[in-house]
């Protein structure tokens, strides 16, 4: 029987769909799955949220203010609004590159997202919150915790510049919420475990309100990271520049 040009592009299509390997498919899940978390967390366009971070260190207490303005999940700006001492510091994130702008200084200073900013709070925790751009995922398996069902990943550092080598994450299976995220260094330590809670509505969806970081190391040592007034902007690339948060300062 001859067969029509129709035919065989159908014949085609269905010998790709059989033949995908299924490590393929839990790949592609698993990206879908980091995707998800990451709009649950922020919006994928531009926004604007105030973030406040309490750390107790050594029995010591610290209360820093942010504003984040973010475009796109790849530029944002941190400026520091609390307190008085800092105020005016800023920072200015492009992909993975990041520079600290500080008042009466006219050269901008470049760090690593995986300093430590304060407390338990690297500088990507605050900066830069996209998993799916900067990790490989991977589905282990599928947990039970408190009577919730949770997909477990493994996320790997696309490469060193990233925040942290690797990440353990727990995701609500149905629902892809955050639920906690374990970050470990290039030497497999773990550095800490963050717990996503207070889910309300920010821009419209329901997001995690606060992020509460542990010290696995230091019992007692702890973040909260709080999230307010989030909305969303259109924010324009000129935003995004040395030249322009040279003027800010």
């Amino acid at each position: 029987m001859k067969t029509t040009p129709l035919l065989q592009i159908c014949c085609l299509i269905l010998s790709l769909c059989v033949f995908i390997p299924a490590g393929a498919k839990e790949t592609l899940d698993a990206a879908r799955i980091v995707e998800n978390a990451d709009q649950i967390r922020f919006p994928a366009k531009g926004f604007q949220v105030d973030a406040r971070v309490i750390s107790i260190t050594d029995g010591a207490r610290s209360v820093h203010q942010y504003r984040i303005l973010s475009q796109n999940k790849d530029n944002t700006i941190v400026m520091t609004t609390a307190p008085a001492s800092e105020r005016g510091q800023t920072m200015l994130v492009k992909g993975q590159d990041l520079w600290v702008f500080m008042p009466n200084v006219s050269q901008a200073v470049r760090l690593p997202l995986s300093q430590r900013l304060t407390g338990q709070v690297a500088n990507g925790d605050l900066a830069r919150a996209n998993f799916s751009g900067d990790y490989d995922p991977k589905l282990l398996r599928t947990e039970t915790i408190e009577g919730g069902e949770y997909h477990v990943l493994e996320l790997t550092a696309v490469n060193r510049r990233v925040t942290y080598h690797r990440v353990m994450y727990w995701v609500g299976k149905g629902s892809h919420r955050p639920f906690k995220a374990e970050f470990y260094a290039l030497s497999g330590n773990l550095l800490k475990t963050a717990h996503y809670r207070d889910y309300v509505t920010m821009a419209g969806v329901e997001r995690p309100s606060k992020l509460y970081m542990q010290d696995p190391l230091k019992s007692g040592s702890h973040s909260l990271m709080e999230y307010s007034n989030m909305q969303l902007r259109d924010l324009p690339d000129r935003f995004f520049t040395h030249n322009y948060l040279r003027r800010l300062q």
